[in-house]
């Protein structure tokens, strides 16, 4: 029996076709990056410090810098000087130029000190969610509830979305999905408060996660057996070029909302791009629909300049299925090396995500200029792909996970021992970044070899 991998070696492998197919979903892997990482700007934590009107009419009316404001007005420095305010009368007119409190404490006592009743003032040009909606002091927590609620979205997504995948197809998947995407990404950009904010995002997380995995799919199943595991590697730089892609977006508009409309409106296009991509002929075949993935294959071939094989017709799976493959997710559970499998994965995955988020989340976080370390970072995961495609049929599997793995760990528990304002703290968050980078490709690239044809 002919099988697709048979076809694509006489068609192309990796032809005309797929070349053009594999770049439509690069871009695709690059809209995911802001989704993922975005809170770094979308709710950067900028210095502030109480608002109070007294403090700058006082400031205006003698001719204050913001050093010398600082100095005489804020409780200093540390969390004082940014949660907590003098409970002062500061439009009395016994207030002076020169020292103001001087005059006000009594027998040396320290001044009562309160909360911010009148709100935050914040010492940057542009504007974040925690700007906009004070997540700061008391309210500091709702900045990870933001991120904690993609996250969420991203795992209930991900037990669902695959068997929609496997169930519906792999396009159906992908057109829905993304459109859902671009529209909570939208909607996120105009959220009128908080608590709208975070169920858009938990619904962005919802189906961001199955629309990059199924790309991620399609293109593995579009590609001959020589080049899977290289756009496979390719697909995941994508989203590195995503990331150094938002930096300087983030740079170029500082405002969160102009920012969120910027990454979300452009994964609109991509809906015309996808139309033109066709379903997963191995996915056809599984559900027993081999004239369309004969016309489909019959279409790779006229793209790739090249004759299809005489007994095209003959097109089946490569395992004798003698009625329709339906789904489960009991499926990953199925057999003992299925199950060990699975686990391993889960846990790498586990791992391998918090590391990572937790590391490029702490970018900027030591005092640097957030658009330069978010970009280092960024440029410190392409060695990783490359690593990858070198190594990965030259050293096995394991070895180099495991590797990879132990460099992180060990990166990670150096880091408790360099002072917070040594730059070598962020030489080793950059070293971390790339090893976590490395241990995720080699665990994505087993999973298609290990898994082929389920999306989840």
């Amino acid at each position: 029996m002919l099988t697709v991998d048979d076809v694509l070696e006489q068609v192309g492998e990796f032809g005309w076709f797929q070349k053009q197919t594999f770049l439509i979903l690069c871009l695709l892997s690059a809209a995911f990056a802001p989704i993922y990482v975005g809170i770094v700007f979308l709710a950067f934590t900028p210095d502030h410090r109480c608002r109070s009107p007294g403090v700058a009419e006082l400031s205006r009316r003698c001719g204050w810098s913001l050093a010398e404001e600082l100095n005489y007005t804020v409780p200093g420095p540390g969390p004082e000087s940014q949660c907590l305010r003098y409970e002062v009368d500061w439009n009395q007119s016994t207030l002076g130029c020169l020292d103001p409190l001087a005059s006000l404490a009594t027998n040396g006592s320290p001044l009562p000190l309160g909360p911010c009743e009148q709100g935050w003032v914040y010492d940057t040009p542009g504007s974040s969610i925690v700007t906009e909606f004070n997540l700061v002091c008391d309210d500091s927590w709702k900045v990870d509830l933001f991120q904690s609620c993609v996250n969420l979205g991203f795992f209930l997504g991900s037990l669902g979305v695959g068997y929609i995948a496997d169930r519906f197809g792999r396009k159906v998947c992908l057109l829905a999905t993304t459109l859902t995407c671009a529209s909570l990404g939208v909607l996120t950009a105009v959220a009128p408060d908080y608590t709208s904010l975070l169920i858009f995002r938990l619904l962005q997380g919802l189906v961001s996660k199955g629309s990059w995995t199924a790309g991620y799919t399609l293109i593995t199943e579009f590609v001959g057996l020589g080049y899977r595991r290289t756009v496979a590697i390719l697909y995941q730089m994508a989203f590195t070029v995503g990331l150094v892609l938002l930096s300087g977006l983030a740079y170029i508009l500082p405002h969160w909302r102009w920012l969120q409309l910027a990454v979300s409106l452009p994964i609109f296009l991509l809906l015309f791009r996808f139309w033109f991509v066709p379903e997963s002929p191995r996915w056809l075949l599984s559900q027993k629909r081999n004239t369309e993935a004969i016309k489909i294959m019959d279409h790779i071939a006229q793209k790739n300049g090249k004759l299809p094989p005489a007994d095209l017709k003959m097109l089946s799976l490569e395992e004798d299925v003698t009625e329709k493959l339906s789904p489960s997710f009991i499926d990953l559970f199925r057999t003992p090396n299925l199950r060990k499998y699975t686990f391993i994965l889960m846990y790498l995955w586990f791992t391998s995500s918090v590391v990572y988020q937790g590391l490029i989340m702490h970018v900027g976080a030591t005092g640097g200029n957030l658009y330069l370390d978010f970009l280092y970072s960024a440029l410190v995961e392409f060695p990783a792909g490359f690593i990858i495609l070198v190594t990965i049929d030259r050293f096995g599997r394991r070895y180099p996970l495991a590797t990879s793995n132990l460099a992180a760990g060990l990166a990670c528990f150096l880091m408790i021992f360099i002072p917070h304002e040594d730059k070598l703290r962020e030489a080793e968050t950059f070293s971390a970044l790339l090893t976590a980078e490395l241990l995720g490709q080699r665990r994505h690239s087993k999973y298609i070899e290990e898994l082929p044809g389920r999306c989840y």
